[in-house]
């Protein structure tokens, strides 16, 4: 019996993936534009050649110094830094805070194996969702999870996403929700805070809600895959 045991053990480490490496070995998907079109993307850490050879340091780390100026544009990160508000590092009480390893994690073993239950939600507009997001997420903007009658459509598709039935404006049917992981433009964006906010106020369950707090900025900041701009897309 404990020999059994000890190789049903050994069986299992050797086919785990430690989080760590997924992103060297990269985690496949396949990604839906808003314009119905598919494509298959491999997520992992995009370093252009131009950047390899090129050392973090106090010389040419901040973009402001006369050294960084130097440095090919391919290798550079720009984000807003001085908009929005800094969110906490935990949005709500039983609601779980991710960082990069977390969502690849996600892709890979939940949202691939069974996009039944489990989603990613970027919670930007769809011009933002558009231009450029994480493979494998789907569009549902923040303010489409409250009733507006001239968007009627967009709320009941919002929650049909997630697999929660609206059985009246006001009445919600969790017992099929997803597994949801929201995430918008980082730490300083309060779209994702909303939607979240607003779904456990309907009753949505806490322990199915995940928050990338970092979004975009820090996703791309670390060179991992987006989507392409959608006018490229053809």
């Amino acid at each position: 019996m404990k020999i059994l045991l000890l190789f049903s053990f050994l069986l299992v480490s050797l086919f785990a993936v430690n989080p760590i490496i997924l992103p060297m070995k990269g985690v496949k998907v396949e990604h839906t534009y808003s314009n119905g079109k598919k494509e298959t993307i491999t997520i992992e850490r995009e370093s252009a050649k131009e950047c390899l050879n090129i050392g973090i340091n106090v010389e040419n780390f901040q973009n402001e110094n006369l050294a960084s100026s130097k440095i090919n544009d391919k290798c550079k990160k720009t984000f807003i830094t001085v908009k929005g508000i800094i969110q906490p590092l935990q949005l709500e009480k039983g609601v779980k805070t991710v960082a990069e390893l977390e969502v690849l994690e996600f892709i890979e073993n939940k949202l691939i194996q069974n996009p039944n239950k489990y989603i990613l939600v970027d919670s930007r507009t769809q011009d933002w969702f558009n231009k450029g997001t994480i493979p494998s997420a789907k569009s549902i903007p923040y303010d489409e999870f409250e009733y507006d009658e001239d968007f009627e459509k967009e709320y009941y598709e919002a929650y049909k996403k997630l697999n929660v039935k609206v059985t009246n404006k006001n009445e919600y049917d969790f017992s099929k929700a997803k597994t949801a992981m929201f995430f918008c433009n980082g730490s300083w964006c309060a779209q994702s805070p909303r939607a979240i906010k607003h779904l456990i106020k309907i009753g949505y369950p806490k322990e199915k809600i995940l928050w990338y707090r970092g979004g975009i900025a820090s996703w791309a900041g670390v060179s991992l895959s987006l989507t392409k701009d959608m006018k490229l897309v053809k």
